[in-house]
């Protein structure tokens, strides 16, 4: 019985440490980068041709944002 109550605690102390520190099952989590893009021209107003436009530059992405609407290009770090 003393056996059982110190394999549970050690398994539940594991775990609640594993929770703490973001090693749990699904929170991996990659950084990304941003870039403003040098090939869109204009304001950006469709995140697709942003995005489209990322793409042929090497990118996974881009997005508009900004208070001038400018195409930023992401990736991962």
């Amino acid at each position: 019985m003393k056996l059982s109550i110190r394999l549970i605690s050690s398994v539940l102390l594991l775990f609640m440490i594993f929770v703490a520190t973001g090693m749990g099952p699904g929170t991996v989590e990659a950084r990304t980068c941003e870039s403003q893009s040098h090939r869109f021209k204009g304001t950006c107003m469709n995140e697709q041709n942003c995005r489209d436009i990322c793409h042929n530059e090497g990118f996974i992405g881009g997005k508009c944002r900004g208070f001038r609407r400018r195409c930023f290009c992401t990736r991962n770090c």
